[in-house]
């Protein structure tokens, strides 16, 4: 069979991906590599409080994963992950071949929730590094010169 690209959305669970964030989320690429795919891009899209409860779980991560994959490994796929126990649910779907790279590109420059915060903060450490830069030289010149 042919390899199609997938999105997949899983729900991870909130406590164990706050514990070891890098444990949890590295589960779902070395899943898919052990079924012989490859990883285009995986990234955390956001965390936030779930719609209705799924089982004991009130809040959940939700990380974005595109990848491609032979069609007929997607059974084997879809049961490793129902049975992998930080994650609380699972959706994938095959990716129209021509609208690819755009997803992929958008998954990588990271949009959404989480990127904003991102972005936020990066900035907010940049401007108060600008103010000082731009305070220094006003101090200077109103030193006295030395003789």
């Amino acid at each position: 069979m042919a390899e199609n690209v997938y999105e997949g959305m899983f729900i991870l669970d909130s406590n164990k991906y706050g514990r070891d964030p890098v444990g949890v989320s590295s589960q779902i690429p070395e899943v898919i590599g052990q079924h012989g795919g490859t990883v285009l891009a995986s990234r955390l899209w956001e965390e936030r409080r779930l719609a209705f409860p799924i089982g004991a779980h009130r809040k959940g991560t939700y990380w974005l994963t595109y990848f491609k994959v032979n069609a007929d490994q997607m059974a084997t796929l879809r049961r490793q992950f129902q049975l992998n126990e930080n994650v609380v649910r699972s959706l994938m779907l095959k990716v129209e071949p021509r609208i690819v790279d755009a997803l992929v590109q958008h998954a990588l420059t990271g949009t959404g929730p989480v990127a904003e915060q991102r972005r936020a903060a990066k900035a907010a450490e940049a401007a108060p590094a600008a103010a000082v830069e731009e305070i220094i030289p006003e101090i200077e010149g109103d030193l006295p010169e030395a003789v």
